[in-house]
C-alpha cells in the first residue's frame, strides 16, 4: 500500500540524497517525489506494531528524513487499523475507518469482495452503498415501556426488530440469550409477523437481594450472528412489597401497577403466583424504630417512626398517634415504612410507649420515649474574643435529647454542635459581636423548651494582638521555644502558630502555644520539610506555593509545580539561601501567624502589623559529631562536644546536654563546639530516661529545643586520685604473690604428667571433630540453597514449597466452593465450647415436651426453679452468694456459668441484661484492685466464663459466615506444609514446622512417591471394596486413577492417612473411616497383591527395638497403584489388638498420634520407633505407660541441633500469607461484625469514663482479654470446636505458636527479644508491630461504628434466642437439675442471702423466692433429687464428686400445698439495666 504525503515546502536534497520514510521502529523506507509531496510504500506486516486489546488502531509516528543529515524534519502520526476487532453491526459502521458490515458473514472488514448479499457501508466509508450507516444494522426498536418480568414466573419477551435479516439455507434460527447475573440462558426464539422476535416462555429469576435487576437479552441467528441487545427488567414482589426485610402489606398494595403484585397470605407476591385470594385489609402497624427517644416536657419533638404497615395514606394514622396519652402531631408521611410526628406537651417527667394505629388497629412500641425537665448549670470558658470562634461548653442535665437544638448568647447565635452532645454537656462556637460586651443570658432552645442561664455567664473581650516576637530564627526540624508578647492572649483557650509562605494561605505546618499570662506566651517553633532547604533552586518541585507575582513555567500531569528557570529562579534565591559552596548553611524566610480562634487580624501579621517583624529566618538543623569508637574518656575540667551549625539558631539555653539522668551545664556555644561542665562523679550507667545501657556507662544526650534528640556516646570517667597503699595492703600483695608463684609451680609439674594423655585424646577428639563440621558444613549448605531459593513476592517462601502450597489451596478454595467448610452443628460447637471434652452430657437428652404441665413434682420443682432463675435479683444473688464459698473453686465455677447459659439459651436479651451486671459489678470490683487491666485475663469467676459463651453464641454465624473460611485455610496450610517433609510417627517430630519442640533435628533421606489409586467396588462411599482377583493392569487404566503424593519415609498408617484425606477432602472427620477400618494393598502386575501394614514379619528389629514399615521398607516407588480394601481378619497382630486398640492413643487412630503397639499396653518388651531410636529403653517404657513417647532419640549422625532452626523460618515464611489474611479477617470491622461485639467494646469505654480511668492500656487489655484473648486464642489453638477436623499433636504445635503470636500483638508492652529468647517469639518478632497496628485500629474502627441502639441490641438478641432454638436443642431440664445440685449443697446460705435482701428491700419477690427454697419441694421432691444426684454422679463426667443431694430438712421446714409464687416485675437495685430492654422474664 502506497501512502501519500503532501508536503508544501519540501526542503531540496543535493545529489545522490534521497528522502526516507520511517513508520514508528521499522526500518526507514526509500521515499518517490510527487508533485505534491512524498509516496511511500507502508511496511510489511511484520515490522507493523500489534493493535492493544481492546482498540481497533494503533499510531505510530510518521517521520520524513533526509538521508544526508539522518534527522527528521517533519512528523506526524499514521494509524494502522484493523476492522475485525469490531463484532457487532453498530461498532463496526460507527467506527472512525473505511469499514463495511457484511449481514450474512457477520464480520467487519474493510474489504468487502468476498462478501455475499446485504454489505452495510461505515459512516466513516467513502464507498456510500445502498445500506449506508448504523440505521441499516439490524437492530431492537426501543419499547415505549421497559420491559418487566416477575421472578420465578414463566414468561415470553416479545421484541421488536427492525431489518431482521433472513435465515438462508444452513442457517439455524433465532435464539435469545439472557445474561442475569453471572449465568446466561439460552432459550429458544421464534419470528412473528417478520418484524418480532418472541422468546419462548421461560422462568426468569436471580439471586440478589434487591427489588429490580436489570437482565440483558441478546437475539443471534445462526449460533454467532449477533442481532442486538437489550435489558429488561426482572422483580421480586416479595422485595418491593416489604420493609427492612419484613413483609409489608401497605407498601405491596401501594406499589405501581405495573408490577401487579399483591397481598396474598403473610407476603406480598406476584397476582397471577397467588394460590390464595389477595387480602383487602392490611394488618396492625409494627414499629421497628423511634429516633428520638426522649424530648423535652414542652413538647415540639420531631420524632421519627419507622416500621411497616403505617397505612396506606396520610388519612389512616393522622389522629392516631400518641405518647401514652399525648397526641403527636403528624408532619411527614412516607407510605406504610415512616411517619413523623411533632409532641404535645407533658405536664411532667414521664416515660410512656409510643403507640400508632390504623384502620386494623393500634400497636404500642416495646421501648418507651421519655419527658426530660432540662436544666442549664454553667457555661465555660467565661470569656472570648469578639472575633468569635470560640468553643463553649454548656453544662446542665438532659442536654442531648429532642431533635433540634439551638443557642444564644443575648441575641447573638452560637452554632451548636449537636453530634458532640452529652446528656451534661454541650458545645457550641461563638459568633462575632459588634464590640467588647458582657453578656447577660444564655438561651438555650430545645424543640419547645428554652432555658436561660444569667447573671453574666460569659464576656466578649477585646481581639488579641501581636506586640514582639522573638526570637526569629529557628532550625528546621522546629521546637525552638518563640516568646510572644502581646494583649488579651488569655482570652484564646487554644492558641496555634504558623509560617506559612507569602500569597499561600495554606500554613507549611502549625504548633500549639502555652499560654502564660494576658500579655505572653510560649510557642514552639513548626517544623518544615528538610528538603525546602536542601534542594537547590535549579529545577525544584516544591511542596509549598510561591507568591502569586512570580510567573509559572509549565504544570506537570501531577500535584507538583516545576519552576525552572528566569524570574521564578530569582525569587527563590531570595528565598532559599546559599547552598554548600558558601559558608552560611541554606536557609528559608517564611511568614508568621497566629490562629487565636476567628480573629483574623493574627493570622497575616504583615498586612494588620506592618511595622512587626515577622519573619521566621529557617535553617538547617544543627549536627552534633559522636564520639570516637562511641566512648569518650573524661580526665576532669569541662566535655567539649563537636558539631556543625551549632548556634545558628540556637543558643546556651536552648541546649540541654545530660550525662545518664544528671545535667552537665552548659557554658559555651560556637559554631562548632559546645562546652558543658559534668558531674563531680560518674552517674549511674543510664539514658536520660533511667533506663540501663548496655555499656554500663552513663549516655550523653544533647537536646535542642523540643524536638532535637543526638545520642552522642558514653563517657567513662578517668579522673586521677592520688592514694596511699597502707603496710597491710602492701603485706597482703607480697603474701598472695608467694601463693600465686607457689601454686604455679604446682600446676606446672600436674600439666607435664597430663600433657602425654592430653595429646592422646586430641587425636581422638579431632577425628570426632573432622566427623561433625562435615555434618554441620552439608546441614549449612542446604539450609543456605533454601534460602536462596525464597521469593520475596511469595513473602519469602521458596519457590517450589510456595508454588505447591498456592496450587493446593487453590484446589481447596475451589472444593469449599463445591463441597463448603466441614463445620460443627450448632449442637455440637456449644457442647465443645461449653464443656470442653465432655462427650455424652445429659443436657443432650432428647428434650421431653411438656403438655399438661409437670410429670412429677421433682419437674415441678425444676419449672419453678427455672421462673427463679428468670428474676434478675434473684440470679444475681444466687451466683454472688456461691462464689463467696470457699469450696467454690474454678470448675464449678466454669460448670455453673455454662449450666446457666444453656438455661437462658432462649433468652438471649434476658441473659445479655444478666451479662451486663454482672460485667459492670467485675469492673467495679477490679478497679479498686492495684492491676485493673487484668480483669478477664483468666477465668476465675462465673461472669468471666459466662462471657466466653455468650460470645461463642454472638459469634457462631461470623465464624460461620465470614471469619471460619480463612481459619480453615489457615489450618490446612500449616497441615500441608508439615506433611511436605518427614514426620516421626512415634514422636510428633517434623521437619517443617513453626515450634521448636516438635522440630526434627536430623537430616532424614527422604523422597517423594507419586501412588495411583485404584477404585472398583465403592465401599465407605470411596474406599473401593476389592475382591482378590488377579488382575493384569496396563498403563492407560492407570493414567485415569487418583494420584497421591506421600513419602517413601512415611509408615502405613501414615500413608492411608494421606490417601483419606486425598479421598475425602473437605469431607467432615466423623463421617470418613477410619485408617484401621482399611488396609493397603500394593499391586504390582503379574506379582498379585501384597498387603502393606506397620508390622508384619518383615519388620525390622533393631536391638530389641522394631522400626515401623514405610514404603521405602517394601521397595515402592513412584507409580506405584495401590488399593484400600476393608480390614483382613488374618492382619499381622489383629486378633490379639482388635478390641483393645479402640482405646489406645496413636497407633490406632486415624491421626499421626504416637504409634504404640497394643501389646505394650499390656505389659509386652516389644518397642517400636519410626524415624529415630530411642537411646535409654527404661525412658520409653516409663513415659509410654502415660501416654508419651521420649523424645530423646539416637541421632543418626553427631551434629548440632541448633543448626535446623532455619527450618522454622521456611516454615513461618511459607505460611505467613495465610496467618496475615486470618488476622486481617478477623480484625476488620465492617457489616458482617455482630452488633455484640460494638455493643460489649462501648460498656467496657463506658465503665473507664464512669470509674475515670484515663490509661488506655487498661481499656485496651479490657478489650483484648473479652475478644481476642478470650475468644479467638481459643478457636486458634482449637479450631476442631468450629470445625469437623483431626488436629494432630505437631498442627497443635504450630496453632499455639500462632495462638502467641496473636497474643502478644494484643498486648501494648514490648518484649526486648535476645539470642537467648525462645524461638516461637523470635520467629514473629518482626511482623508482632504490624499485628499489634492491626489490633489497635481494629479497636478504633470499633468505636467509629454506628453506637449500638438498645432497640437494635434487643433485636439482634431476640434474632440470635430464635436462631438458637431452631439450630439447637438441649433438655434444659436436665440443666436445671445440674444447677440444683449447687443450691442443695449451698441452700442454707443461698436462704440466708436471699432473707437478708428481703429484710433490707422489702419486696415481694424476694420472700416468694425465700418461701419457694423453704416450702417446696416435699420430701419426695428431696428424695428425687438425691437418686437423680446419685445418677449424675454416674453418668456425667463432669460433675463433681460427690455430688450432693437436696437436703430434706432444707424443705420440709413448712408443709403445704404446692403453689407457684408471683414473681413480680423487678425494681430492686440488684444492677439496674440502661439498655431499656422490656423484660418479659419476670
Amino acid at each position: 500500500m502506497k501512502v501519500q504525503l503532501t508536503i508544501r515546502t519540501l526542503p531540496e536534497l543535493p545529489p545522490l540524497a534521497k528522502y526516507k520514510c520511517v513508520f514508528g521502529d521499522a526500518d526507514p523506507i526509500d521515499a518517490a517525489v510527487t508533485p505534491l509531496g512524498l509516496s511511500c510504500p507502508t511496511p510489511g506486516v511484520a515490522s507493523r506494531p500489534p493493535i492493544p486489546e481492546g482498540r481497533d488502531h494503533v499510531l505510530v509516528p510518521l517521520a520524513v528524513r533526509s538521508s544526508e543529515t539522518n534527522k527528521d524534519f517533519v512528523s506526524r502520526h499514521f494509524a494502522y487499523y484493523d476492522c475485525a476487532r469490531h463484532s457487532t453491526c453498530s461498532d463496526c459502521v460507527r467506527s472512525q475507518w473505511a469499514c463495511s458490515w457484511c449481514v450474512y458473514e457477520n464480520r467487519c472488514a474493510h474489504n468487502t469482495s468476498a462478501c455475499q448479499r446485504t454489505v452495510i457501508s461505515g459512516e466513516n466509508n467513502p464507498a456510500h452503498l445502498t445500506h449506508h450507516g448504523a440505521n441499516f444494522c439490524p437492530r431492537f426498536k426501543a419499547p415505549k415501556e421497559k420491559i418487566l418480568r416477575p421472578n420465578n414466573v414463566a414468561k415470553e419477551i416479545l421484541l421488536e426488530v427492525e431489518n431482521l435479516p433472513h435465515p438462508q439455507v444452513g442457517h439455524t434460527g433465532f435464539q435469545c440469550i439472557v445474561t442475569i447475573e453471572t449465568s446466561k440462558m439460552m432459550v429458544p426464539a421464534k419470528v412473528e409477523s417478520g418484524r418480532y422476535i418472541v422468546c419462548d416462555k421461560t422462568t426468569y429469576s436471580y439471586e440478589a437481594n434487591t427489588g429490580e435487576y436489570e437482565a440483558t437479552v441478546s437475539v443471534v441467528w445462526n449460533r454467532n450472528h449477533h442481532v442486538d441487545t437489550t435489558s429488561i427488567i426482572l422483580y421480586k414482589c416479595e422485595i418491593l412489597g416489604s420493609h427492612r426485610d419484613h413483609p409489608d402489606c401497605s407498601l405491596c398494595v401501594t406499589r405501581n401497577a405495573k408490577y401487579q403484585c399483591s397481598w396474598c397470605g403473610n407476603t406480598c407476591s406476584y397476582s397471577q403466583s397467588c394460590l390464595h385470594s389477595a387480602a383487602n385489609e392490611c394488618p396492625k402497624p409494627r414499629i421497628d424504630m423511634i429516633k428520638p427517644l426522649s424530648g423535652p416536657i414542652e413538647g415540639g419533638t420531631l420524632v421519627t417512626i419507622e416500621g411497616s404497615n403505617l397505612g396506606l395514606k396520610e388519612d389512616d394514622v393522622r389522629g392516631k398517634i400518641r405518647i401514652g396519652t399525648t397526641p403527636c402531631e403528624l408532619t411527614q408521611y412516607e407510605v406504610s415504612v415512616r411517619i413523623v410526628c411533632r409532641t404535645g406537651r407533658a405536664e411532667r417527667e414521664l416515660s410512656a410507649p409510643v403507640i400508632v394505629g390504623n384502620d386494623a388497629g393500634f400497636t404500642e412500641s416495646t421501648v418507651s420515649f421519655s419527658y426530660k425537665d432540662i436544666q442549664l448549670t454553667g457555661l465555660y470558658p467565661p470569656m472570648g474574643p469578639q472575633s468569635g470562634g470560640t468553643q463553649l461548653a454548656i453544662s446542665g442535665h438532659y442536654l442531648n435529647i429532642g431533635s433540634t437544638v439551638q443557642a444564644w448568647l443575648d441575641d447573638l447565635p452560637c452554632h451548636v454542635n449537636a453530634t458532640q452532645a452529652s446528656g451534661s454537656r454541650l458545645t457550641c462556637v461563638t459568633t462575632r459581636s459588634p464590640s467588647a460586651k458582657p453578656i447577660q443570658i444564655l438561651t438555650l432552645k430545645i424543640d419547645g423548651a428554652n432555658r436561660t442561664l444569667a447573671g453574666n455567664p460569659f464576656n466578649y473581650s477585646v481581639d488579641p494582638t501581636i506586640l514582639e516576637i522573638k526570637p526569629l530564627r529557628s532550625f528546621a526540624s522546629g521546637g525552638r521555644m518563640i516568646t510572644v508578647h502581646g494583649t488579651n492572649l488569655d482570652t484564646v483557650q487554644k492558641p496555634e502558630m504558623v509560617v506559612y509562605v507569602e500569597g499561600d494561605p495554606n500554613p507549611i505546618n502549625r504548633s500549639v502555644c502555652t499560654v502564660l499570662n494576658a500579655a505572653q506566651m510560649e510557642c514552639p517553633s513548626p517544623p518544615i520539610n528538610s528538603k525546602i532547604l536542601s534542594e537547590t533552586p535549579r529545577t525544584r518541585r516544591s511542596t509549598i506555593a510561591l507568591p502569586a507575582s512570580a510567573p509559572t513555567a509549565s504544570v506537570s500531569s501531577t500535584i507538583s509545580v516545576v519552576r525552572p528557570q528566569g524570574a521564578r529562579r530569582k525569587q527563590l534565591r531570595s528565598l532559599v539561601g546559599s547552598s554548600s559552596t558558601g559558608k552560611t548553611p541554606p536557609q528559608i524566610d517564611l511568614h508568621i501567624g497566629f490562629i487565636m480562634d476567628d480573629v483574623e487580624s493574627v493570622v497575616e501579621l504583615n498586612k494588620h502589623f506592618p511595622s512587626l517583624p515577622s519573619t521566621l529566618l529557617y535553617v538547617e538543623d544543627p549536627k552534633f559529631f559522636q564520639f570516637s569508637k562511641d566512648i569518650k574518656l573524661y580526665k576532669g575540667d569541662t566535655l567539649v562536644i563537636e558539631g556543625e551549625n551549632l548556634n545558628y539558631a540556637s543558643d546556651e539555653s536552648d541546649v540541654n546536654v545530660t550525662i545518664g539522668t544528671r545535667q552537665c551545664n552548659v557554658t559555651s556555644l560556637a559554631q562548632t563546639q559546645l562546652v558543658c561542665s559534668p558531674p563531680d562523679t560518674q552517674p549511674s550507667g543510664t539514658d536520660e530516661s533511667g533506663a540501663r545501657t548496655d555499656s554500663g556507662l552513663p549516655l550523653v544526650v544533647v537536646r535542642v529545643g523540643r524536638s532535637l534528640r543526638f545520642p552522642i556516646g558514653y563517657l567513662r570517667y578517668e579522673v586521677i586520685k592520688p592514694y596511699a597503699f597502707p603496710p597491710e595492703a602492701i603485706a597482703g600483695i607480697a603474701a598472695g604473690t608467694f601463693f600465686l608463684v607457689f601454686l604455679f609451680g604446682i600446676v606446672l609439674v600436674v600439666y607435664r604428667r597430663k600433657s602425654t594423655q592430653a595429646e592422646r585424646e586430641y587425636k581422638r577428639i579431632q577425628i570426632q571433630m573432622d566427623t561433625l563440621e562435615s555434618n554441620v558444613r552439608s546441614e549449612c549448605k542446604q539450609a543456605f540453597v533454601q534460602m536462596c531459593t525464597w521469593d520475596p513476592r511469595r513473602n519469602g517462601s521458596s519457590n517450589l514449597t510456595s508454588h505447591e502450597l498456592q496450587t493446593d489451596m487453590t484446589d481447596l478454595t475451589a472444593d469449599l466452593v463445591s463441597s463448603g467448610i466441614p463445620m460443627l452443628d450448632h449442637t455440637n460447637y456449644i457442647l465443645k465450647v461449653f464443656f470442653p471434652g465432655v462427650i455424652d452430657h445429659p443436657i443432650l437428652n432428647e428434650p421431653k415436651v411438656r403438655l399438661n404441665g409437670p410429670r412429677n413434682n421433682y419437674d415441678a420443682a425444676m419449672l419453678q426453679f427455672e421462673q427463679l432463675l428468670s428474676n434478675k435479683c434473684f440470679i444475681l444473688t444466687f451466683i454472688e452468694t456461691l462464689e463467696a464459698q470457699k469450696s467454690f473453686n474454678i470448675r464449678d465455677k466454669v460448670n455453673v456459668a455454662s449450666l446457666l447459659m444453656v438455661v437462658l439459651m432462649n433468652k438471649m436479651e434476658y441473659a445479655t441484661d444478666v451479662l451486663r451486671s454482672l460485667l459492670l459489678r467485675l469492673i467495679e470490683k477490679s478497679v479498686g484492685t492495684k492491676h485493673p487491666q487484668l480483669m478477664l485475663r483468666r477465668t476465675e469467676s462465673v461472669v468471666e466464663k459466662m462471657l466466653t459463651n455468650w460470645m461463642a453464641l454472638c459469634m457462631y454465624g461470623y465464624l460461620k459466615d465470614c471469619a471460619g473460611s480463612s481459619l480453615f485455610l489457615l489450618y490446612k496450610a500449616i497441615k500441608h506444609q508439615i506433611e511436605k517433609g518427614p514426620v516421626d510417627a512415634v514422636i510428633h517430630d517434623a521437619r517443617y514446622s513453626l515450634s521448636e519442640e516438635r522440630l526434627l533435628r536430623e537430616q532424614i533421606e527422604h523422597g517423594t512417591v507419586v501412588i495411583h489409586l485404584v477404585q472398583e467396588d465403592p465401599h465407605y462411599e470411596k474406599i473401593p471394596y476389592q475382591t482378590y482377583q488377579t488382575l493384569h493392569i496396563v498403563q492407560d487404566e492407570v493414567d485415569d486413577k487418583i494420584q497421591c503424593r506421600v513419602l517413601d519415609c512415611d509408615t502405613i498408617s501414615q500413608v492411608k492417612s494421606k490417601i483419606l484425606d486425598a479421598l475425602y477432602k473437605n469431607t467432615p472427620f466423623s463421617l470418613r473411616p477410619s485408617i484401621h477400618e482399611v488396609d493397603l494393598e500394593w499391586r504390582h502386575g503379574r506379582g498379585g497383591h501384597l498387603t502393606l501394614q506397620d508390622e508384619d514379619l518383615s519388620t525390622q528389629s533393631i536391638g530389641g527395638w522394631k522400626k515401623l514399615n514405610t514404603l521405602a521398607h517394601y521397595g515402592v516407588k513412584t507409580s506405584a497403584i495401590m488399593s484400600l480394601i476393608p480390614r483382613q481378619n488374618e492382619s499381622f497382630n489383629n486378633a490379639n489388638c482388635k478390641q483393645a486398640c479402640h482405646n489406645c492413643t496413636g497407633y490406632f487412630s486415624n491421626s499421626l498420634s504416637p504409634i504404640i503397639p497394643c501389646d505394650l499396653e499390656q505389659g509386652a518388651n516389644t518397642k517400636v520407633f519410626h524415624l529415630l531410636k530411642p537411646v535409654d529403653d527404661s525412658h520409653y517404657l516409663s513415659n509410654s505407660k502415660s501416654g508419651t513417647v521420649d523424645r530423646d532419640r539416637e541421632r543418626t549422625h553427631k551434629a548440632i541441633p541448633e543448626i535446623f532452626l532455619t527450618r522454622l523460618l521456611s516454615t513461618k515464611g511459607t505460611i505467613q500469607k495465610f496467618v496475615d489474611d486470618f488476622l486481617t479477617t478477623i480484625l476488620t470491622a465492617n457489616e458482617m461484625l455482630p452488633p455484640a461485639v460494638k455493643w460489649l467494646f462501648d460498656l467496657l469505654d463506658e465503665a473507664a469514663r464512669k470509674h475515670n480511668i484515663t490509661d488506655p492500656e487498661v481499656v485496651h487489655a479490657w478489650k483484648s482479654n473479652s475478644l481476642p484473648l478470650r475468644f479467638w486464642v481459643n478457636f486458634i489453638k482449637n479450631p476442631d470446636f468450629i470445625f469437623d477436623i483431626n488436629k494432630t499433636p505437631t498442627v497443635d504445635s504450630c496453632l499455639s505458636v500462632i495462638a502467641q503470636t496473636f497474643m502478644d500483638a494484643c498486648s501494648t508492652s514490648e518484649h526486648r527479644l535476645g539470642k537467648d529468647s525462645p524461638s516461637n517469639k523470635l520467629l514473629f518478632a518482626k511482623d508482632i508491630p504490624n499485628y499489634r497496628q492491626m489490633v489497635s485500629r481494629f479497636y478504633c474502627d470499633v468505636a467509629e461504628l454506628p453506637q449500638i441502639t438498645d432497640q437494635e441490641m434487643s433485636t439482634a438478641m431476640q434474632q440470635l434466642s430464635a436462631t438458637v432454638s431452631q439450630a439447637s436443642q438441649f433438655d434444659t431440664v436436665s440443666a436445671l437439675k445440674e444447677l440444683y445440685i449447687y443450691v442443695t449443697k449451698y441452700s442454707d446460705q443461698v436462704s440466708a442471702a436471699m432473707e437478708a435482701h428481703s429484710r433490707a428491700h422489702a419486696h415481694a419477690h424476694s420472700q416468694a423466692t425465700y418461701a419457694l427454697l423453704h416450702q417446696y419441694p416435699h420430701s419426695t421432691l428431696a428424695s428425687t433429687s438425691s437418686a437423680y444426684a446419685a445418677q449424675a454422679a454416674n453418668s456425667h463426667p463432669t460433675a463433681h464428686t460427690p455430688l450432693y443431694a437436696p437436703s430434706i430438712s432444707s424443705y420440709t421446714r413448712s408443709q403445704g400445698s404446692i403453689r407457684h409464687p408471683v414473681l413480680p416485675q423487678c425494681d430492686c437495685s440488684c444492677g439496674g439495666s440502661d439498655l431499656r430492654f422490656q423484660n418479659q422474664f419476670d
